[in-house]
């Protein structure tokens, strides 16, 4: 296996060698809170400040296990707009066991500001204590609520969007689905390198799986948490394998440094043969959760603002100079 310092730019280069050098240990070598803590922790480290936006606000939908707490970012006052404002669902990465609203604020507010539109994240259920699908389970009652509900926070259930990074573009490309099924209108499916099976061991997969930081170990930790010993695979964990007719037109960014990197192009092919709209964006010499990165990677900041603007195109709106 080549080493992916090679495929890396000068940037990603510097990263991983401070990063090798703190020597700490992967999250798959942490007890579930400790990782938990870990990758929340090094979240904080990687973003390089926050945008301030007008309103933030915490709420509560319910779902099936009880209440799910959301975050709500606007682009403006409640009282100040008289229009619904349009609005997407954000589901964090984390491997279906780590993460939450507070690793993927730094990038919602980004978005928020340069797009205009609304995003409400979800602090859905997380594995081992919640096999899959208890996270996209949540996930979708929020998409439903805010179809239905929305409007009293001044959201527009008939203009949303799904979104969500690497697990979470999992559970949003799901969720597309699930909308698509229920009759739930939706403008856009955006999605960084998701992950959308769980079978096949990829080209990306085999050349950047060791020596970054999701590694094959990593992976293989998150599905035994994440799935119930021994039961078939969901096929919700597998939206690649789905009938993708009449689901909702995607924006995929892809890190080239990646495991994942062939499985978004996989599933680009596979949206563009049910005849979905499909743009697919890639960053170069750059690894997996680089979104997260501002303060190391430029390539984050022009990550945010292409989602704002893909955002803004599928809404019809301007893009904003905040973020």
């Amino acid at each position: 296996m080549a080493d992916p310092f090679e495929h890396f730019n000068d940037m990603t280069r510097a990263l991983m060698a401070n990063i090798r050098r703190t020597a700490y240990p992967p999250l798959n070598e942490l007890t579930v809170d400790q990782a938990r803590r870990a990758y929340s922790a090094s979240v904080g480290v990687m973003e390089m400040g926050r945008a301030h936006l007008p309103r933030v606000e915490d709420f509560l939908v319910p779902g099936p296990a009880g209440l799910i707490r959301c975050r709500l970012w606007a682009p403006v006052e409640r009282h100040v707009h008289s229009e619904l404002l349009p609005v997407m669902l954000w589901m964090h990465g984390g491997g279906f066991v780590v993460g939450g609203i507070d690793t993927c604020e730094a990038m919602c507010r980004s978005v928020v500001a340069q797009s205009g539109v609304a995003v409400v994240a979800v602090e859905y259920r997380l594995a081992p204590e919640h096999k899959y699908p208890a996270g996209l389970e949540d996930c979708f009652a929020v998409l439903q609520w805010l179809a239905n509900h929305g409007h009293s926070l001044g959201l527009n259930g008939a203009r949303m969007a799904v979104g969500g990074d690497s697990a979470g573009g999992n559970l949003a490309a799901s969720s597309a689905l699930l909308a698509r099924d229920a009759g739930i209108p939706l403008a856009l499916q955006a999605l960084f390198y998701p992950s959308v099976q769980s079978s096949i061991q990829t080209e990306s997969f085999h050349q950047f799986s060791q020596g970054t930081l999701l590694t094959a170990e990593l992976m293989r930790w998150f599905e035994i948490n994440a799935r119930v010993k021994d039961e078939p695979i969901d096929w919700r964990r597998e939206p690649l394998k789905a009938d993708h007719h009449g689901v909702a037109p995607a924006w995929i960014g892809l890190a080239e440094c990646d495991a994942l990197y062939d499985e978004g192009q996989m599933y680009a092919q596979a949206l563009r043969q049910a005849g979905v709209p499909v743009e697919v964006r890639v960053w170069h010499g750059v690894l997996h959760d680089f979104i997260n990165m501002t303060r190391f990677i430029p390539e984050a900041k022009a990550a945010h603002t292409a989602l704002a603007h893909a955002l803004c195109q599928a809404f019809g709106l301007s893009p904003r100079s905040g973020g």
